[in-house]
């Protein structure tokens, strides 16, 4: 193939292959280690079923098996839990409409430079601000917004509720070889 100038282009072109892992879900992530991150926590996570059985929750006799049940359960639920963390901050961005304006807004001035930057470089006083100066300048001026809105009281509660309901979670729900003991006990009475 030649262009318009009589040069000859050649070269391979590689393209991505499709994940045919999301079932219908189109992500589109450029990092790889995201990517596969991402691959990896979806395959992980149990069935909800599984996840909300409530006859596997039991109170502990006493507070020696709880740390290998919490490290056990952490390991076999880790990726309902970040579901659960997930939820948990749609929720609270949801139930704050102030901070969701605040987040429309940061992410609309995002949107516009990207397309300022597409017709032509953004130039302020004769110098030529990058793309990444650019994203810097709106997460400095949108900072107050995101103080005025209350981001901070709210990243403090979404990670203090993440952590009580995986810990009360995680703690009583019993584990496979604790089920086994349940049942050798209940087999000799």
């Amino acid at each position: 193939m030649t262009d318009n100038y009589g040069s000859k282009l050649e070269g391979n072109i590689d393209i991505p292959e499709v994940d045919q892992n999301f079932k219908g879900m189109s992500i589109s992530l450029s990092n790889v280690n995201a990517r596969e991150w991402f691959t990896k926590t979806r395959e992980g996570v149990k069935p909800w079923a599984e996840f909300f059985n409530f006859n596997k929750f039991k109170v502990p006799k006493s507070v020696a098996p709880v740390p290998k049940r919490v490290v056990r359960n952490i390991e076999q639920f880790q990726s309902n839990y970040m579901f659960v963390f997930g939820g948990l901050i749609v929720f609270c961005i949801l139930t704050s409409p102030l901070l969701l304006v605040a987040i429309a807004v940061c992410l609309g001035a995002c949107y516009i430079i990207s397309l300022k930057n597409q017709e032509r470089k953004v130039r302020i006083l004769g110098k030529e601000l990058s793309l990444v100066q650019q994203y810097a300048a709106v997460g400095l001026c949108s900072f107050p917004i995101f103080w005025l809105a209350g981001a901070g009281s709210a990243v403090f509660w979404v990670i203090g509720a993440s952590f009580f309901i995986i810990m009360l979670h995680a703690s009583m729900y019993i584990t496979a070889e604790e089920a086994e003991v349940i049942e050798l006990e209940m087999e000799e009475v």
